[in-house]
């Protein structure tokens, strides 16, 4: 787990392996020269004001993510000063958006792994910035390598992972790789400030349990089924004073969760629905996150195509999102009640799986024709949805690496929210580009609902094939309770890296929507949510 400090020291005298300054494009004369960024000034003063010079020598251009080594100046404590470009230089009188500032730390981050401790020195200005440069270096401090060098003989670790721990970030030294920077110190930071103090805090709080979304998502399904995802879950809510119930496939029977049960039926891994319940004595609302959590999904009876399968322990990645959502609202104090459920289960093919053709009797009492198995989560979310609604919260909102279509319509690191309140799904949005995460609003046109008419049950779970993310957000707002407002998050592109990294993005599991959930539950905490 990467530390992080405050300091006040000036760069030169600080103990590190390494100084991170920012560099960009300038814009004051057009020319696009290279500029040192503010922060930086004491590095620069020691290169006689000549740094940009030497490092535009050296082939560095201010472009977002670039990072360029030189050796540190005489007279420096750290050996090495690592320039990180910011991209363009802002205009007069204007600061560098936090988005940059997370980025470029994050890759300097990366760039610096296997290094004791490194100084930051990017521009710092207020607390804003403090938040946004300890974020960037902590999420791109990170790394998963549970599973690398830790056997012998080649088999795989079963059971290292996370069963029965709380997986918080993994720092473990892969053999033959290096491990994630261990220590960011920022200069520029105000030690005394109880503002930096607190954004330092919380960035600390946030990027754990983002982290650890990351932890579980990147965990193999042989390691994560259902059960295990419960007890990572339990663990987590005993360290945090969190309330916890889960409920197993006898419970879920009982109960009539249809959706659920019926995904999991395939599998020799039976389903959960975990609650987790954080709850604050100053509280004046109340918001349930509702999360997928499809430990691996084969696709059913309606099995995936070959190159389709391989990256599928990522279907959880809603369910991580909000576990990790809920616990950093613990850490943090919120004063606000946040209720996660967890709605787990593994989608396989076998003699005693759901079939295309088959209807369940989903919590809500409404029947579902299955016309496809492997449109899944929006049966176990169904069910979770219509139970959270009695406990008539303020509003709910679902998380979900649920269709392929959305992937189609805005790409790999954008989400898709549905809502039935267009003043909620515009606040989920504004809090999604506050935090930095790639989001877009998207409509749930009336028109659709028809394609979902089954001659057979109340509604099928699949409808006209053009617009299949707006269908399935359709089907999910059937089984919301009556006046309760709703959001649906459909995280399927930026769920889960599969190019190279950048910024402070992992190859992986990215904990894609854990920042928007935290800062909805900090609106409704303050009374700011729409």
């Amino acid at each position: 787990m990467t530390a992080l400090t405050l300091s006040t020291a000036a760069a030169p005298g600080v103990r590190a392996d390494a100084i991170v300054v920012g560099v960009a494009k300038g814009s004051a004369s057009g020319s696009g020269d290279l500029v040192v960024a503010p922060g930086a000034e004491a590095v620069d003063k020691a290169y006689d004001g000549k740094l940009a010079g030497v490092l535009q020598t050296l082939g560095a251009s201010g472009t977002e993510g670039e990072v360029t080594k030189l050796p540190a100046p005489s007279g420096f404590k750290a050996p090495l000063v690592v320039a990180v470009g910011l991209g363009a230089e802002p205009k007069k009188d204007a600061s560098f958006e936090a988005e940059a500032l997370r980025r470029a730390a994050g890759a300097a981050a990366r760039a610096l792994a296997g290094s004791k401790k490194a100084a930051f020195a990017l521009p710092i200005t207020d607390a804003g910035d403090v938040a946004a440069v300890s974020e960037g270096a902590l999420l791109g401090a990170y790394s998963f390598d549970t599973y690398k060098g830790n056997s012998g003989n080649g088999d795989s670790p079963k059971g290292s992972s996370t069963k029965g721990n709380s997986a918080k970030g993994s720092s473990t030294k892969a053999k033959n790789g290096k491990a994630p920077l261990a220590e960011v110190t920022l200069l520029g930071a105000k030690t005394r400030d109880r503002a930096h103090k607190a954004a330092a805090e919380r960035a600390t709080a946030v990027t754990e349990e983002l982290n650890r979304a990351r932890d579980l998502i990147n965990t193999p399904p042989n390691d994560l089924n259902p059960e295990a995802f419960a007890a990572v879950a339990q663990a987590a809510a005993k360290e945090h004073g969190i309330k916890v119930q889960v409920l197993d496939e006898k419970a879920l029977e009982k109960g009539g969760y249809g959706g659920i049960l019926g995904v999991g039926a395939g599998s020799a891994s039976a389903p959960r629905l975990v609650k987790l319940s954080y709850t604050s004595a100053k509280a004046k609302k109340h918001l349930a996150f509702i999360g997928k959590g499809i430990t691996y999904d084969s696709g059913g009876i309606s099995l995936k195509p070959a190159g389709h399968n391989e990256t599928m322990k990522c279907d959880m990645s809603g369910a991580a999102a909000v576990f990790a959502a809920v616990v950093a609202a613990a850490r943090l104090g919120l004063e606000v009640n946040v209720t996660g459920w967890l709605a787990l289960a593994e989608n396989m093919p076998s003699g005693s799986a759901t079939r295309p053709g088959d209807v369940l009797r989903m919590y809500s009492g409404k029947t579902v024709e299955v016309l496809n198995t492997d449109a899944e989560g929006r049966l176990v979310l169904a069910d979770a949805i219509a139970k959270a609604s009695e406990d008539k919260p303020d509003a709910i909102i679902d998380v979900a690496t649920l269709t392929g279509a959305m992937m189609l319509a805005l790409g790999n690191r954008t989400f898709g929210i549905m809502a039935n309140d267009d003043a909620f799904r515009s606040a989920v949005y504004e809090a999604a580009v506050e935090v930095g995460e790639g989001a877009w609003p998207m409509p749930l046109p009336d028109h659709l609902r028809k394609g979902m008419d089954s001659p057979t049950a109340d509604i099928a779970n699949m409808g006209e094939r053009y617009g299949g993310g707006l269908v399935a957000g359709l089907f999910l707002k059937e089984f919301v309770g009556e006046g309760i407002t709703w959001a649906h998050l459909d995280i399927a592109g930026p769920a889960f890296n599969e190019s190279a990294p950048f910024g402070y993005t992992p190859k992986g599991g990215t904990g894609s929507a854990v920042r928007t959930l935290v800062r909805v539950a900090e609106l409704a905490a303050s009374g700011d949510l729409g």
